[in-house]
């Protein structure tokens, strides 16, 4: 049985090693010069650094599956995001934590304390929040949403905070302690030679023949038993129902001697502050030392047709032209849909890694 997959990020990667394993012979292809989709990394030849090429990238999960499959193909080195964010030209903890209470109100609340001041300070009129506004509301009140969420969200999604579910939020939480790790999950790292890497090992086996700078074509599937597409799920109907909504995201690089901001990521909350947030990338791998620096600023946009997409917007007009995109898929036979833009689905990397491996099992169960 021949497989093609297309699409040589993660899900791809995965998917393809998991049935060369089991004895299948995959074609993995890909339009891009490299693996690993947008979690590609690469030494800049200047600095040595380990560049983030498309963001910032952090492995966290709680799936012990999960890390202890990545853990085959790459040494995976320990390291707990936190992230800062200014505000008004002053830097704050992020997430949320007893710290930035404290911070922003200029008190010294015990946790209790501010636990009781945040209710008091919640606006929830019915229990039930609506949108991503109302969450916030209901969770810190007026002026912390004012200050740290409604301009970076609105920055981040460009639309207003109360058009964005409430989900959005949920991804944060708040903190009546000085815990300032910005994921929660049990297993956290990167990987030391970068995700490129760690997915080249993925595609490593003599059952898979990997191509790079290969664009796909419908007429490619006469030649395959069975297909996996990891591409846009609009794109494979050839847009026939509408475009599907994503961000994207455009860096402006800039050069640094020494310590740019000292650590890897750093918001930045004010509406009139362009760029989303600027990242340093030798911090990402802090087991290193360099004396230069290779620093990001990130900006938000809508991604045309011809833009990496990043983010999945999901309102209600995207939810309403997915449910017919789904039923296209649902009525293709010999293919599958899989991973963040075949499943138009916020998936973070652990997320995609483990359903790749459950679409593997489901797939060869059925052979």
């Amino acid at each position: 049985m021949k497989i093609l997959v297309v699409g040589a990020g993660l899900s791809g990667a995965v998917i393809a090693r998991q049935l060369a394993e089991a004895g299948y012979s995959c074609h993995v292809i890909d339009q891009r010069a490299h693996p690993a989709g947008n979690c590609h990394t690469e030494r800049d030849p200047e600095t040595g650094i380990m560049v983030h090429r498309y963001g910032p990238h952090i492995f966290h999960t709680d799936d012990l599956r999960v890390w202890t499959y990545v853990n085959r193909f790459a040494e995976m080195m320990a390291f707990d995001h936190r992230v800062k964010i200014t505000l008004s030209g002053r830097v704050h903890a992020m997430p949320i934590n007893l710290l930035t209470i404290n911070q922003f109100f200029g008190t010294a609340m015990r946790p209790d304390e501010a636990r009781a001041f945040c209710a008091e300070l919640a606006e929830c009129p019915d229990g039930n929040p609506g949108n991503f506004e109302e969450q916030a509301l209901s969770l810190v009140g007026r002026g912390i949403y004012e200050a740290f969420f409604k301009g970076y969200t609105e920055k981040q999604w460009g639309c207003a905070a109360r058009d964005l579910p409430a989900s959005v939020l949920k991804r944060l939480p708040l903190r009546f302690d000085y815990n300032d790790r910005y994921f929660a999950h049990k297993y956290q790292g990167i990987p030391r030679q970068g995700y490129t890497d760690l997915t080249a090992g993925v595609l490593d086996h003599p059952r898979i023949r990997t191509e790079l700078g290969r664009a796909y074509r419908p007429e490619m599937r006469s030649d395959y038993d069975h297909l996996f597409w990891t591409g846009k799920l609009d794109e494979f109907f050839d847009f026939r129902l509408g475009d599907l909504a994503y961000r994207t995201l455009d860096f402006e690089e800039f050069r640094y001697q020494g310590d740019y901001q000292g650590c890897a990521v750093m918001n930045y909350a004010d509406a009139d502050v362009p760029y989303t947030r600027i990242t340093e990338h030798k911090h990402f791998a802090p087991w290193e030392s360099h004396s230069g620096s290779v620093c990001y600023r990130e900006y938000s946009r809508a991604a045309g047709r011809g833009d990496t997409p990043y983010y999945p917007i999901r309102l209600a007009a995207e939810q309403r032209m997915l449910a017919g995109y789904e039923q296209l898929a649902a009525a293709e036979t010999h293919v599958t849909f899989l991973g963040r833009l075949g499943t138009y689905a916020y998936l973070d990397m652990d997320m995609s890694i483990a359903a790749a491996l459950a679409v593997a099992e489901e797939f060869l169960a059925r052979r």
